[in-house]
């Protein structure tokens, strides 16, 4: 457990607070963890919803319609929460599912407790205020998403991505988190599609690339 506190401690949710403080929050929050091997779902669609953190490992936040193809929301590393607005909205279903792309370990805590005012007058406020930024950091890219999807033609969507991730690295030259399939879900394309627009784009001198690293 002195482990875990110490390293829950640089974690966005845990920022600023002091061992005891994050020991008294994992109790207050009845925490425990568990271990998932890769291609494992944490939660399916349609399950109730938890609210959970990735200690380690990486998860993917994907979308299934009912012929299996997949979309993929989000990609999360250590330190990241999932689950908690629908945990938290009270939703009685996820709508969503959530994947281990890799051996995973993750935190969860009763996200019901969060309603009950016993509960929150023992926390502290720190933990709260950082829960609404990293709510509040989510929805900034959840809109950043929409606008990529919110072109009309697979270039667009193209150049909406790859600007906004030369605009985070601040260079023109950069790594994207996403391999050829994870792009193509994420923007919600096809990926042989995707691939034949990627060498256009190139042999239009729009863009250099090799694997995930672009110019």
């Amino acid at each position: 457990m002195k482990n875990l506190i110490a390293s829950l401690a640089s974690f966005p949710l845990f920022e600023g607070l002091t061992e005891p403080q994050i020991h008294q929050a994992l109790e207050s929050f009845h925490a425990y963890t568990r271990r998932y091997p890769k291609g494992a779902y944490l939660m399916s669609c349609g399950q109730p919803p938890q609210f959970g953190l990735v200690l380690e490992g990486e998860l993917h936040i994907v979308k299934e319609d009912f012929w299996g193809h997949r979309s993929l929301l989000a990609r999360l590393g250590p330190g990241a929460l999932f689950g908690e607005s629908f945990s938290l909205s009270a939703a009685p279903a996820l709508p969503v599912s959530v994947l281990a792309d890799s051996d995973v370990e993750a935190l969860f805590l009763q996200a019901d407790l969060f309603r009950q005012a016993d509960t929150l007058s023992a926390c502290p406020l720190t933990l709260v205020t950082n829960l609404l930024h990293i709510l509040a950091k989510k929805n900034q890219m959840l809109t950043q998403k929409i606008e990529h999807l919110s072109k009309r033609s697979l270039r667009a969507k193209l150049l909406s991505y790859l600007s906004e991730q030369a605009r985070l690295a601040h260079s023109p030259t950069f790594v994207i988190p996403l391999n050829r399939q994870q792009l193509a879900d994420y923007l919600c394309v096809d990926r042989s599609a995707l691939s034949s627009e990627l060498g256009k784009m190139r042999r239009d001198g729009l863009l250099l690339f090799s694997k995930s690293r672009f110019t």
